[in-house]
Protein backbone atom coordinates (compact mmCIF):
# COMPACT_ATOMS: atom_id res chain seq x y z
CA UNK A 1 0.00 0.00 0.00
CA UNK A 2 1.56 3.25 -1.05
CA UNK A 3 -0.76 6.06 -0.02
CA UNK A 4 -0.22 9.06 -2.25
CA UNK A 5 -2.03 11.56 -0.02
CA UNK A 6 -0.38 14.34 1.91
CA UNK A 7 -0.44 14.30 5.69
CA UNK A 8 -2.58 16.92 7.41
CA UNK A 9 -1.44 19.13 10.28
CA UNK A 10 -2.75 19.53 13.82
CA UNK A 11 -4.41 22.89 13.16
CA UNK A 12 -8.15 23.50 13.37
CA UNK A 13 -10.18 21.98 10.56
CA UNK A 14 -10.61 24.43 7.68
CA UNK A 15 -14.18 25.20 6.68
CA UNK A 16 -13.59 23.68 3.22
CA UNK A 17 -12.44 20.42 4.84
CA UNK A 18 -15.44 20.40 7.19
CA UNK A 19 -17.79 20.82 4.20
CA UNK A 20 -15.93 18.10 2.25
CA UNK A 21 -16.18 15.69 5.18
CA UNK A 22 -19.88 16.42 5.60
CA UNK A 23 -20.38 15.71 1.88
CA UNK A 24 -18.43 12.45 2.13
CA UNK A 25 -20.27 11.31 5.29
CA UNK A 26 -23.66 12.58 4.13
CA UNK A 27 -24.07 14.29 7.50
CA UNK A 28 -22.28 16.48 10.02
CA UNK A 29 -19.53 14.81 12.03
CA UNK A 30 -20.48 14.04 15.63
CA UNK A 31 -16.91 14.40 16.88
CA UNK A 32 -14.10 16.85 16.40
CA UNK A 33 -11.52 15.58 13.94
CA UNK A 34 -8.50 16.53 11.92
CA UNK A 35 -7.53 15.45 8.42
CA UNK A 36 -4.52 13.11 8.61
CA UNK A 37 -4.43 12.01 4.98
CA UNK A 38 -5.64 13.46 1.72
CA UNK A 39 -6.37 11.71 -1.53
CA UNK A 40 -4.23 12.56 -4.58
CA UNK A 41 -6.93 15.10 -5.53
CA UNK A 42 -6.55 16.99 -2.24
CA UNK A 43 -9.77 15.97 -0.48
CA UNK A 44 -9.85 14.51 3.05
CA UNK A 45 -9.33 10.73 2.82
CA UNK A 46 -8.61 9.72 6.45
CA UNK A 47 -9.67 11.53 9.62
CA UNK A 48 -8.36 11.33 13.18
CA UNK A 49 -11.25 11.65 15.62
CA UNK A 50 -11.18 12.85 19.20
CA UNK A 51 -11.67 10.13 21.83
CA UNK A 52 -15.01 11.64 22.85
CA UNK A 53 -17.82 13.00 20.73
CA UNK A 54 -19.20 16.51 21.16
CA UNK A 55 -21.61 15.23 23.84
CA UNK A 56 -18.76 13.73 25.88
CA UNK A 57 -19.54 10.10 24.99
CA UNK A 58 -16.63 7.77 24.13
CA UNK A 59 -15.95 7.65 20.39
CA UNK A 60 -13.96 4.45 19.87
CA UNK A 61 -12.99 4.91 16.22
CA UNK A 62 -9.79 6.97 16.15
CA UNK A 63 -9.42 6.98 12.39
CA UNK A 64 -12.20 7.23 9.87
CA UNK A 65 -11.96 6.30 6.22
CA UNK A 66 -13.67 9.19 4.42
CA UNK A 67 -12.83 8.57 0.72
CA UNK A 68 -15.97 7.06 -0.84
CA UNK A 69 -14.02 5.02 -3.39
CA UNK A 70 -11.95 3.36 -0.65
CA UNK A 71 -15.01 2.85 1.57
CA UNK A 72 -16.84 1.11 -1.30
CA UNK A 73 -13.90 -1.19 -2.05
CA UNK A 74 -13.47 -2.16 1.60
CA UNK A 75 -17.24 -2.69 1.96
CA UNK A 76 -17.10 -5.23 -0.88
CA UNK A 77 -14.28 -7.09 0.86
CA UNK A 78 -16.10 -7.01 4.19
CA UNK A 79 -19.33 -8.30 2.60
CA UNK A 80 -17.33 -11.20 1.13
CA UNK A 81 -16.16 -12.26 4.62
CA UNK A 82 -12.93 -10.26 4.65
CA UNK A 83 -13.05 -9.49 8.39
CA UNK A 84 -13.41 -13.18 9.26
CA UNK A 85 -10.63 -14.12 6.84
CA UNK A 86 -8.28 -11.45 8.17
CA UNK A 87 -8.98 -12.52 11.74
CA UNK A 88 -8.14 -16.10 10.80
CA UNK A 89 -4.87 -15.22 9.03
CA UNK A 90 -2.28 -16.60 11.43
CA UNK A 91 0.58 -14.72 9.78
CA UNK A 92 -1.14 -11.42 10.62
CA UNK A 93 -2.05 -12.34 14.19
CA UNK A 94 1.00 -10.65 15.78
CA UNK A 95 0.66 -7.61 13.51
CA UNK A 96 -3.07 -7.27 14.28
CA UNK A 97 -2.36 -7.48 18.01
CA UNK A 98 0.36 -4.83 17.70
CA UNK A 99 -1.91 -2.50 15.67
CA UNK A 100 -4.74 -2.89 18.20
CA UNK A 101 -2.46 -2.05 21.13
CA UNK A 102 -1.03 0.99 19.28
CA UNK A 103 -4.57 2.22 18.57
CA UNK A 104 -5.51 1.81 22.24
CA UNK A 105 -2.37 3.70 23.26
CA UNK A 106 -3.29 6.62 20.99
CA UNK A 107 -7.05 6.66 21.57
CA UNK A 108 -8.12 6.59 25.18
CA UNK A 109 -7.68 2.81 25.57
CA UNK A 110 -10.08 1.87 22.73
CA UNK A 111 -9.17 -0.97 20.38
CA UNK A 112 -9.74 -0.44 16.64
CA UNK A 113 -13.48 -0.06 15.89
CA UNK A 114 -14.63 -1.33 19.26
CA UNK A 115 -13.10 -4.80 18.93
CA UNK A 116 -13.47 -7.01 21.98
CA UNK A 117 -9.88 -8.24 22.03
CA UNK A 118 -6.57 -7.29 20.40
CA UNK A 119 -6.82 -10.30 18.06
CA UNK A 120 -10.38 -9.52 16.90
CA UNK A 121 -11.16 -7.85 13.57
CA UNK A 122 -14.48 -6.06 13.59
CA UNK A 123 -14.26 -3.33 10.94
CA UNK A 124 -11.89 -3.42 7.98
CA UNK A 125 -12.63 0.26 7.25
CA UNK A 126 -11.29 1.32 10.66
CA UNK A 127 -8.24 -0.94 10.36
CA UNK A 128 -7.38 0.48 6.94
CA UNK A 129 -7.95 4.07 8.10
CA UNK A 130 -5.67 3.47 11.09
CA UNK A 131 -3.00 1.92 8.88
CA UNK A 132 -3.12 4.81 6.41
CA UNK A 133 -2.94 7.35 9.24
CA UNK A 134 0.01 5.54 10.83
CA UNK A 135 1.96 5.22 7.57
CA UNK A 136 1.05 1.58 6.90
CA UNK A 137 0.74 -1.67 8.80
CA UNK A 138 0.80 -5.29 7.61
CA UNK A 139 -2.93 -5.48 8.43
CA UNK A 140 -3.66 -2.38 6.35
CA UNK A 141 -1.43 -3.64 3.53
CA UNK A 142 -3.41 -6.89 3.51
CA UNK A 143 -6.75 -5.06 3.36
CA UNK A 144 -5.50 -2.74 0.58
CA UNK A 145 -4.27 -5.71 -1.45
CA UNK A 146 -7.26 -8.02 -0.88
CA UNK A 147 -9.76 -5.27 -1.66
CA UNK A 148 -7.75 -4.37 -4.80
CA UNK A 149 -7.94 -0.71 -3.81
CA UNK A 150 -6.63 2.21 -5.80
CA UNK A 151 -7.24 5.91 -5.66
CA UNK A 152 -10.06 6.97 -8.00
CA UNK A 153 -9.33 8.90 -11.18
CA UNK A 154 -11.68 11.63 -10.03
CA UNK A 155 -12.27 13.07 -6.57
CA UNK A 156 -15.22 11.80 -4.53
CA UNK A 157 -15.99 15.38 -3.46
CA UNK A 158 -17.52 17.72 -6.04
CA UNK A 159 -15.45 20.82 -6.58
CA UNK A 160 -12.19 19.35 -5.23
CA UNK A 161 -9.25 18.53 -7.45
CA UNK A 162 -10.18 17.20 -10.85
CA UNK A 163 -13.85 16.58 -10.06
Amino acid sequence: MTPAGARGGRSAVAEADRRSVEALLGRASTTDFRVVMRCPHGAPAVLANEARDRNGRPFPTRNWLACRALVTGVSRLEAAGGARALGAAAELDRDLHRAQLRHAELHDGHLVAGATSPSHVKCLHAHLAFALAEGGTPVGDSIWSQAKLRWPDRCCVAGVGSA
